[in-house]
C-alpha cells in the first residue's frame, strides 16, 4: 500500500484562517445574542438566521443578509401600510402611499436601528469596520429589514413577525399623520424660510471623503440670518448629508428669538 501524501491532506492556509474567523465571529454572536434578542423582543429558534441577517456582504459576499433583506422589505411594506389603513380610515389612498413611504425609507430604519441597537451587532469585513460600516445608514436600513425577513421564516407566523415590527415603531406609526412628518427636512426649511419671507437656504459640497462606493460628502448650510451659525454635515451621498444639516438648522432656527433678522 502507498502511502498517503500529507500534502494531498493539509488544509490551504487561508480556508483554516477562513475558518478560525468565521468561528471567532459565531462564538462572539451567540455571545452578545441575548441582548440583541431581548431589544427585538423575539428569540430565535435557529440562530443562524439572526447571523446570517446581520452579515454584510464585505464579511462573506456569498452568505450574507440580501436575501432576507428583499423578503423583509416586501414583509415591511405589507405590515405597515395594513397597520396605516386601520389606523386612519379617513385618509385616502395618496395620503397613506405618503405615509407609508416615510415610514420605510431609510431614515426611518435607521432610527429604529439605533434604538435596536444594531451596530453592536453588525458582522462586517475589515474594510467595512474602518469604513465606519456600523454606523452606514444604508447598511443600518438593509438590517432592520433583513432581521424582519430572519424572524417571518423562523417563526412561521405573519402574526409574530407583525407584534414584531410595530413594537419598533412604537410611536412612529402615530406621529406620521402630522403634516411635518410628511415633508422632508429640506422642505420643511424652505417652507419655515418662506413664510418668515427670508432668503431660501444655500447648500455647499464642502468635501468629498474617500472612493466610490464609500464616500463620505461633508456639506454646509447657510441662511441669511443674524446669529445664526452654518451647518456642516456629512452623508452617504449629498442628498443624505444635505437633509440632515437641514434638520439641525431647522432645530436651531426654531431656538431664536422671534426678532431674527436678515444678515445686512
Amino acid at each position: 500500500m502507498k502511502p498517503t501524501s500529507q500534502h494531498s491532506q493539509a488544509v490551504p492556509t487561508s480556508q483554516k484562517n477562513s475558518t478560525s474567523v468565521d468561528t471567532l465571529v459565531s462564538a462572539e454572536f451567540i455571545q452578545r445574542l441575548t441582548v440583541l434578542t431581548r431589544k427585538l423582543g423575539y428569540v430565535f429558534n435557529d440562530v443562524s438566521l439572526p447571523k446570517l441577517a446581520l452579515t454584510h456582504r464585505s464579511f462573506d459576499s456569498k452568505k450574507n443578509y440580501e436575501r432576507l433583506e428583499f423578503l423583509g422589505d416586501a414583509l415591511l411594506g405589507m405590515i405597515v401600510g395594513e397597520a396605516l389603513y386601520h389606523r386612519y380610515p379617513s385618509q385616502n389612498e395618496g395620503r397613506l402611499t405618503r405615509m407609508r413611504a416615510t415610514l420605510v425609507r431609510q431614515e426611518s430604519l435607521v432610527i429604529i436601528a439605533q434604538n435596536l441597537e444594531l451596530s453592536n451587532h453588525l458582522i462586517l469585513g475589515i474594510g467595512e469596520r474602518k469604513g465606519g460600516g456600523r454606523n452606514r445608514a444604508s447598511i443600518l436600513a438593509d438590517a432592520v429589514e433583513s432581521l424582519i425577513g430572519a424572524i417571518y421564516l423562523d417563526s412561521q407566523d405573519m402574526e409574530i413577525t407583525r407584534h414584531c415590527v410595530l413594537s419598533w415603531y412604537g410611536d412612529l406609526i402615530d406621529s406620521v399623520n402630522d403634516q411635518k412628518a410628511l415633508k422632508d427636512a429640506k422642505s420643511r426649511l424652505q417652507e419655515w424660510l418662506q413664510s418668515k419671507q427670508f432668503d431660501l437656504p444655500h447648500y455647499e459640497l464642502m468635501e468629498t471623503r474617500g472612493n466610490a462606493p464609500h464616500q463620505i460628502f461633508v456639506v454646509r448650510c447657510h441662511v441669511n440670518i443674524n446669529n445664526c451659525p452654518d451647518i456642516t454635515e456629512s452623508g452617504e451621498s449629498r442628498r443624505i448629508a444635505e437633509q440632515k444639516a437641514a434638520e439641525l438648522m431647522i432645530n436651531q432656527l426654531h431656538k431664536l428669538p422671534g426678532s431674527a433678522k436678515k444678515r445686512s
